[in-house]
């Protein structure tokens, strides 16, 4: 290729990457006048292949790290310190060390590469053309304009297409499915990036299928619901019979559709909409500058939102590793057992309350300590390894949510929102707006859900500082490894203030409980230099570099 502009990242692989004829045949949407997307099948077809598209395919990649649920998402959940890693590639070990962690003892454990804080070392390191694959900041930003392409392909060819049987309806849940996936890569892009850009047309129909006017981060969430808002009004048009329930089985690969996965009623799928847009306010906004009609708007979203009995967007392996490889697709699959690329951190198991079946059911002591190469990081020493409760002899107590397991569809992967998410957005809204109680009788909710096993806190007294820690434990729990604790200790703060009562480990494993550590992570990525290289802003651009 020539030039690396977004929407022309988009590499697939033409025709099925499968042994199952009906799962993942894929199209080019580099080609959107490819004879395949001009019939039914193939349109469907291609539709399916957004899994590849938007999570599998890009210029670069890294085998470490891995692709999009476990590279990408793995920078998160580094930021989010519920992970850590001395593993060099794409300079991971450096996007979660934070700048200085001050021990019990007063000894100061700094950042490897101080004087340099990680906003420097991504800037001097890493978001540099010339890094190429080694640019952390770049994949996100690929998969997702792949997304975005992807889906503007499908678009820009449903209405050419002849249907058999309910053309309407057919072409009302391909245009849904095209407008959801938009929305999912915007939402994605501006809760990570400072500025972004908006693009409707399949890449051929422009000059390389992009543009340079870039947009802030607060236009690209406003796109981002946009797109979501299409979505819900085709869907409120359509009702459920035999075409509609053919299509979407054919957009869903079948090793996805099930657990809490498998075709979503129009009304589930409106639910799940009002669910994500519930999300993009919470997580792009500071929790102090939160507006009294900014909470009010999220509880209106949530009381519309997914429902315990809903379907959603999830993800499963399989045993070829189509869409998600069982043992290193997902950040879970990467983190279990006691020799892998990620390593649980102190951070996380200390937000277990005691007698938490979810932490007894999926996390074990090592018999020592992991230290690492200790000049790669100053976070990721620990106690402690994940399980893989696919093993036989160590499935768990039954009713307690499994956080990983290695069997081929074993994991359950959420890809957007969830049932837990919602109601603990609807939780924190409450307990922010005078609601104490009903906030912790749903924070109840989840763990019961989630088979926790620990006693109710709802009608105990307690105070507002303490609600608002009993959330802020539950979110970094009850929603471990789906993408959203870095967003939680961005919009609480923690990134600039750090945390203080902290478990950690020094060089030699001696455990500290009173750690104070400082993270100063960059909280939005600037664009990444990949992009602005080939793609400079055009005249009245947004700024694309964050000014912290």
């Amino acid at each position: 290729m020539k030039k690396f502009k977004i929407v022309a990242l988009a590499f697939l692989l033409a025709g099925s990457i499968t042994s199952c004829k009906e799962d993942l045949n894929v199209a080019n949407p580099n080609q959107p006048s490819s004879p395949a997307l001009k019939t039914e099948s193939g349109l469907v077809a291609f539709g399916q292949g957004f899994y590849i598209t938007g999570f599998r395919d890009v210029k670069f990649y890294d085998g470490v790290p891995g692709y999009f649920w476990s590279g990408a998402i793995g920078n998160h959940e580094l930021m989010g310190d519920v992970i850590g890693t001395d593993i060099a590639n794409v300079f991971i070990n450096q996007i979660g060390a934070p700048d200085q962690i001050t021990l019990d003892d007063g000894t100061i454990l700094l950042n490897p590469n101080s004087p340099n804080k990680q906003i420097d070392f991504i800037r001097i390191s890493s978001n540099i053309n010339s890094a190429g694959s080694q640019n952390s900041t770049y994949y996100e930003w690929a998969y997702m304009y792949n997304m975005n392409n992807a889906a503007n392909t499908l678009l820009s060819n449903v209405d050419a297409v002849t249907f058999t049987g309910d053309a309407a309806t057919k072409k009302g849940v391909l245009k849904a499915w095209g407008y959801w996936w938009k929305g999912f890569a915007y939402a994605r892009i501006g809760s990570m990036y400072y500025a972004g850009v908006i693009n409707d047309l399949a890449n051929g129909e422009v000059l390389n299928g992009t543009n340079g006017k870039y947009v802030s981060k607060e236009a690209i969430i406003a796109e981002s619901n946009r797109n979501l808002d299409e979505a819900a009004k085709i869907l409120g048009t359509l009702t459920v019979n035999a075409d509609y329930t053919a299509t979407l089985q054919g957009l869903i690969p079948s090793f996805n559709r099930v657990g809490k996965g498998g075709v979503l009623t129009p009304v589930m799928w409106q639910r799940n909409i009002s669910t994500l847009k519930a999300r993009n306010i919470l997580v792009n906004t500071p929790v102090s500058t939160m507006t009294a009609a900014q909470w009010t708007e999220i509880l209106t979203l949530t009381n519309s939102g997914i429902l315990a009995s809903d379907f959603v967007f999830t993800g499963r392996s399989n045993a070829n590793g189509d869409f998600l490889s069982p043992t290193v697709g997902t950040v879970s699959g990467k983190t279990t057992g006691a020799n892998n690329t990620y390593k649980i951190t102190e951070r996380l198991i200390q937000d277990f309350k005691a007698g938490d079946k979810r932490l007894t059911n999926n996390f074990r002591q090592r018999t020592s300590a992991y230290i690492g190469e200790t000049s790669r990081g100053n976070s990721f020493f620990t106690r402690w390894e994940l399980i893989n409760r696919g093993a036989a002899g160590s499935e768990g107590e039954a009713g307690v949510i499994t956080y990983s397991s290695l069997n081929p569809g074993g994991y359950e992967l959420f890809l957007a929102s969830s049932y837990e998410e919602n109601q603990l957005m609807k939780a924190e809204a409450l307990i922010y707006t005078g609601n104490t109680e009903g906030g912790l009788a749903l924070i109840d909710e989840v763990r019961q859900a989630q088979g926790a096993g620990i006693a109710a806190v709802a009608g105990t007294g307690l105070s507002l500082a303490a609600a608002k820690e009993e959330l802020r434990k539950e979110r970094r729990v009850g929603l471990l490894f789906r993408a959203l604790a870095f967003y939680d200790a961005r919009r609480w703060g923690v990134l600039e203030t750090g945390r203080t009562g902290a478990v950690a480990l020094s060089r030699t494993g001696v455990v500290s409980t009173n750690a104070t550590i400082n993270y100063n992570f960059l909280d939005y990525w600037d664009v990444p230099d990949n992009e602005i290289v080939y793609n400079p802003p055009a005249e009245g651009s947004a700024p694309t570099k964050n000014p912290k």
